[in-house]
């Protein structure tokens, strides 16, 4: 049988990114001289597509480019590694490989910010692969996840003869985006969903510290 396989969201799962990623989002409203939405508006833009995120939150449509330009801009000189692993995450990634798991990254972050984020936090080296989005970020967590299960041989939806596959995720659109495949999400507590936001989705569980995720994940893998 095919060894369990663990997608792993990142913004708010693996890392605390929020620092980076507002900083970021805020100085692109006012950099097209919008007002600056409040912290915990900010905040909600980690873990979904910044293109999705400005229109919801006040950035006219025909200036969304201009503002994911200038969110870019800021985070590409710095934000985007304003960020740290939260604690205890990278022993409980050994512990899940020791177990035999696959882990791999599943994130709405472009990708090609993804991988040198996962490089310069040590989190690389515990896992088989990262998957994000592409540059345009013109795609949802389903088609990352997509991708993962296609470059990593499994098929979608989830079959069987593959072997378990779960998501581990903060956001609803992990949930959403695992169950468009066919995957069971585990929520997670220490990121940035609202409150009962995971559990409305539809995650088969929650997850309340980290010191938890290596019995909660095993056990939904069995």
């Amino acid at each position: 049988m095919t060894t369990p396989l663990v997608l792993l969201d990142l913004d708010g799962t693996l890392m605390e990114s929020a620092p980076g990623i507002t900083a970021s989002a805020a100085h692109a409203y006012r950099t097209l001289g919008l007002p600056v939405p409040d912290d915990a508006t900010l905040r909600s833009f980690v873990g979904p597509p910044i293109i999705d995120s400005f229109p919801a939150h006040g950035v006219p449509p025909e200036r969304v480019a201009e503002a994911v330009a200038a969110y870019r801009a800021a985070f590409s000189a710095g934000g985007m590694f304003d960020n740290a692993v939260f604690d205890g995450m990278p022993a409980a990634l050994r512990h899940l490989r020791a177990a035999g798991c696959t882990l791999a990254v599943a994130t709405s972050k472009p990708e090609v910010y993804a991988r040198p984020i996962c490089e310069r936090f040590g989190l690389t080296e515990l896992l088989d692969d990262v998957f994000g989005a592409p540059p345009d970020e013109q795609g949802t967590k389903a088609d990352v996840i997509a991708k993962a299960l296609a470059t990593l041989g499994r098929h979608s939806p989830a079959a069987p003869e593959d072997g378990p596959v779960l998501m581990v995720g903060d956001r609803e659109h992990d949930v959403h985006g695992a169950s468009e495949h066919g995957i069971d999400c585990l929520g997670v507590a220490w990121g940035y969903a609202a409150p009962g936001e995971l559990e409305a989705a539809g995650a088969v569980g929650l997850v309340h510290d980290v010191a938890g995720l290596v019995p909660e994940v095993l056990a939904r893998l069995r």
